[in-house]
């Protein structure tokens, strides 16, 4: 591989200021300037002879200076002065890395940081023709092939792949973000479809629209299909259809969807319920005869029981009577202090559309069945993709929350608890992460459930060998706590100042310029910036090649050619209806 080697044509001027973040070259050859573009990369001398500090071209700018010609100065109080005009160009560059050519037995480097900052007067060289096309092979030959992860070509040199640190992307959580039709579906797709390629993927996509179906159905598909069971799948039997029922939900959790703190009776109502749950729980361990774990159990142990043996006991302490102290019937402890609590119960259990939680199929109810789902979900086999699109588009939007927070909690504890030699990592991609993990400010009481388990994992899952992917198309809406783990961004275009000084706030201050660009970046661009990146760059993205089914409709060209379809319309109405898509 060839080293930089720069001339007289490549040098576009010298220092004029430094700073630790930013350094002003002002540029000696008019012509010059026009050549300059906001986001190509530069080389600047250090006092090092086999060393340059790279940086990105910010701003390009021109200044027009005046100059008294003395020539035609008559006296001190004559304003018929004659000026000439000279300009100066000034480019601003952030500063993000240093190329060696020699380093010890290495030749060719290039790694983030500064090493030796310019000095005044150094000389800044331009980076392109040979030389670009060099040093986009330095970067991309810095990732080890097994490691690499190409998501599509830089813009400033098509001919360059863009290449990620597969490792890197995933060990320390990142982000994908952008506006509605920017083009994050295909870059998630994209995501997928590199990562198929590998002998032993692990990855769960939480599709809340359905969209990623489309991997899961082709000829030459490469993810496994589940979906949240909707009110028309109840009694399938399909293991497609995933129950999560009422069981694996701890006490927080559970309460948070059926009580009320503002009922005066509320402290009363949790108590008994965690009385009875916990009984319960301890009936079905005795009965499989598993007396170890009988001695150590909690009322949160994910342990089957019937939902329905729960409400009768509500229910009889709420009528029972009491005994007084002449043997007369008295108002009985709990005596119609449980009604407004079981009435919200009740209402959630017969809801069809929390089927998926209170009237789960039978075979939820056996022991081992808790173990037979987290195998489809985070293990292989011969025959199973490793990749696995979950399909919440039927779950309400109301416990949205709590179903995503419920498996990410018992992947995460699955991982604790497991031996550390025989972990395998795998990663949870979380699509349109806004609504479920919003800032907790603004979170209630559901809504907190989840954001404390995803928060928990932001914070302890590298450990564990659990990566995050949050994709958003309002990261101003999501959780801080979760995006400031997040140590690489894929960011498409964004036009909102309050989404993109959410993002220039999580960067260092090096970086913030290059962000500048996202309200011009085209469909299908992205500027990628992390540890998985050595440099900065706004990235072509790549075309996958089983497209999710999020294509923007063309309005004008439809409402031209294609008719509505009355019947399909009352099809809709009666899938509306029943709350399935038939």
């Amino acid at each position: 591989m060839s080293e930089l080697s720069f001339n007289e044509f490549d040098k576009i001027g010298s220092v004029i200021y430094v700073d630790t973040n930013q350094v002003l070259i002002e540029v000696e050859e008019n012509e010059k300037i026009s050549l300059l573009k906001v986001g190509s990369i530069v080389a600047i001398q250090t006092t090092r002879k086999f060393e340059f500090t790279i940086g990105l071209i910010d701003k390009v700018r021109r200044k027009a200076n005046e100059l008294l010609t003395l020539d035609n100065f008559m006296d001190e109080y004559d304003e018929d002065f004659e000026y000439e005009y000279v300009s100066s160009d000034i480019i601003q560059i952030s500063l993000i890395g240093t190329y060696k050519t020699v380093d010890g037995d290495d030749k060719n480097i290039f790694k983030r940081g500064i090493d030796t900052f310019p000095q005044i007067s150094h000389n800044c060289y331009s980076i392109n023709g040979d030389n670009l096309n060099s040093f986009m092979n330095i970067i991309g030959d810095k990732v080890s092939s097994e490691k690499q992860l190409e998501i599509g070509t830089f813009a400033i040199d098509n001919s360059a792949r863009a290449i990620l640190d597969g490792d890197k992307f995933f060990q320390r959580h990142a982000s994908i973000l952008g506006s509605t039709g920017s083009g994050k579906s295909w870059c998630v797709a994209n995501l997928i479809e590199e990562a198929s390629k590998l002998n032993n993927p692990n990855m769960l996509i939480f599709d809340l629209h359905g969209e990623y179906k489309s991997l899961c159905e082709a000829e030459n598909k490469y993810a496994e299909y589940y979906k949240i069971a909707g009110p028309g799948d109840l009694e399938k039997q399909d293991e497609k259809y995933v129950f999560l029922p009422y069981w694996l939900l701890n006490r927080d959790e559970m309460l948070s969807m059926i009580l009320d703190r503002s009922d005066n009776n509320a402290p009363n109502q949790a108590s008994r319920f965690t009385f009875h749950v916990r009984n319960l729980k301890e009936d079905t361990l005795k009965k499989e005869n598993k007396s170890e774990v009988l001695n150590t159990f909690t009322v949160d142990s994910p342990i089957p029981f019937d939902i329905k043996d729960l409400v009768v006991k509500l229910k009889d302490d709420d009528t029972k009577k009491g005994i007084g102290a002449n043997g007369r019937e008295v108002k009985g402890e709990w005596e119609g202090k449980l009604t407004r609590f079981i009435s919200r119960f009740e209402t959630k259990i017969l809801d069809k559309r929390y089927g998926f939680l209170f009237q789960p199929n039978s075979n939820t109810l056996k022991y081992e069945w808790l173990s037979i789902l987290l195998c489809r979900l985070i293990g292989t086999n011969d025959e199973k993709k490793g990749i696995k699109i979950i399909d919440f588009s039927e779950v309400p939007s109301d416990v949205l929350p709590i179903v995503t927070g419920i498996i990410a909690r018992l992947l995460f504890e699955v991982q604790i608890w497991m031996d550390e030699k025989e972990r395998t990592p795998f990663a949870i991609l979380c699509d349109e992460a806004h609504l479920y993990l919003p800032i907790k400010e603004d979170a209630d009481n559901i809504q907190k459930q989840a954001l404390w388990n995803f928060e928990r994992i932001a914070k302890e899952g590298r450990k564990y060998g659990i990566s995050l992917v949050v994709i958003s198309q309002r990261p101003s809406d999501v959780s801080k706590t979760i995006l400031s783990q997040c140590n690489n961004f894929l960011v498409l275009r964004l036009s909102n100042d309050r989404d993109k000084s959410v993002i220039k706030s999580l960067l260092p201050d090096a970086l913030k310029g290059i962000l500048d660009q996202l309200p011009i970046l085209d469909i299908g661009e992205a500027i990628a910036v992390g540890d998985a990146i050595l440099l900065p760059s706004r990235i072509k993205l790549k075309v996958p090649q089983l497209k999710p089914i999020s294509a923007t409709k063309d309005f004008w060209s439809e409402w031209d050619n294609k008719k509505v379809d009355n019947i399909a319309i009352a099809k809709a109405v009666e899938n509306m209806r029943c709350q399935t898509k038939k």
